[in-house]
């Protein structure tokens, strides 16, 4: 863990807890799936209730909209593009495999995610003030789809504009490989430190996750086989008489009953461990995306800095000169300087927000995998002892059984 000093205007609230003083209540309910074929989709209830007042801009005391996973979408986009240097809450993915896209178990994970998602936001000390936010919370169905039609930000480049993307961003590697071109980073060791702790921490998550994800597998795939040795046995059982036939049954029935506890089990280990490290996987790549915003930043505050030094250079030439072209030259230096001056700022602000946003990050991730991991200890102890219980529940039946066929 990197050490981290608490700004003062930082919030240190859990993702999944309540606020101290929340003035928003947001609920994702109700998923209903519309439509057919490749043009179905989910629509969500989206609840706001107004907790306070004082607050016009709301319809209090509240509001009900349907929302789809698009929309959801659009708001991530538009915080990103707006609050540079805030580590955006990140979405569930979209599942491309249509068995799975609208598979009960799936569209409650989604449904839970994006309400973890949209009360990160209400509970968020900057985002919760976003036009965006309140549109998305506010707005009739038909106004969120203009909405969202709007063509801002690079989310929405048409696709020439995304290959020029592509194209500048391929010259700059070639210039780099050849050595026409050094890429321009900060020398900053604690930038460093965080840079190292983001990427080790993203590779650990991945890790447990995965480990997280084979122990589901594990509790299913255990369930199912005792649930068909079950059934395997009462049948056995039926085709013997007395005592024995009893004890088979017995035996089939403790399995299918342990059976329904491990595919209990395995849900919820699914949605209270798995889900909340895969979450925080996500919200890990949303770090590095402001990671690249401020590397871009820096970016762009020294190539304007070398730009007005060459600007400098031609405007005291000019006027050695006395050229008729000096008032046109002082006219771009002080434009440009007025826009490395905003560059600056802009630089700034997204190093400061991103001090105060890790550790606002670093407390939620405290809280919440404790979280995760104590829910993963109690589920554990509790199948554990529900397992053991009804095993030792059959024991003197068997033994029993067994006692009379040796006598």
């Amino acid at each position: 863990m990197i050490s981290t000093q608490r700004s003062g205007s930082g919030s240190s609230q859990s993702p999944r807890s309540p606020s101290a003083l929340p003035f928003l209540s947001v609920s994702v309910t109700d998923p209903v799936k519309l439509g057919n074929g490749v043009q179905s989709y989910i629509s969500y209830r989206v609840i706001t209730k107004i907790l306070i007042t004082n607050l016009p801009e709301y319809q209090g005391p509240e509001k009900i909209v349907i929302r789809r996973y698009n929309d959801f979408v659009w708001l991530r986009d538009r915080l990103f593009e707006k609050y540079k240097g805030i580590f955006i809450p990140p979405l569930p993915e979209k599942s491309a495999v249509e068995k799975f896209r609208f598979s009960a178990e799936f569209i409650e994970m989604r449904r839970r995610a994006l309400d973890i998602f949209i009360n990160r936001i209400a509970l968020h000390h900057e985002l919760q003030q976003s036009e965006d936010l309140k549109t998305f919370l506010q707005a009739d169905e038909e106004t969120m789809e203009r909405a969202r039609s709007l063509e801002i930000g690079i989310f929405k480049k048409k696709p020439s504009d995304l290959m020029q993307i592509f194209k500048d961003v391929q010259s700059k590697v070639s210039d780099v490989v050849l050595g026409k071109e050094k890429p321009v980073e900060e020398s900053n060791p604690e930038y460093e430190k965080l840079k190292h702790y983001i990427f080790e921490l993203e590779n650990h998550l991945t890790e447990a996750q995965k480990h997280a994800y084979r122990l589901v597998k594990r509790h299913r795939e255990l369930g199912q086989s005792l649930s068909d040795f079950g059934k395997a046995v009462k049948i056995l059982g039926a085709c013997e008489g007395n005592g024995l036939g009893k004890a088979f049954s017995e035996l089939g029935t403790k399995s299918e009953m342990i059976s329904i506890k491990l595919q209990k089990e395995a849900h919820h280990l699914l949605m209270n461990f798995e889900e909340p490290l895969k979450d925080y996987v996500r919200a890990v790549q949303s770090i590095k995306a402001t990671i690249a915003e401020r590397a871009n930043a820096f970016r762009l505050q020294c190539e304007l800095a070398e730009t007005i030094k060459l600007k400098e250079i031609n405007l005291d030439k000019l006027m050695l000169t006395r050229s008729d072209r000096v008032g046109e030259a002082e006219i771009e230096y002080k434009e440009l300087k007025a826009e490395s001056e905003e560059a600056t700022k802009r630089f700034e602000t997204i190093v400061k927000l991103m001090n105060e946003e890790i550790v606002r990050f670093q407390e939620q991730k405290t809280l919440d995998m404790g979280l995760a991991f104590h829910e993963f200890a109690k589920g554990q102890a509790r199948l554990a002892n529900g397992i053991a219980d009804a095993w030792r529940s059959l024991i003197p039946k068997l033994e029993s059984c067994s006692s009379a066929s040796s006598a």
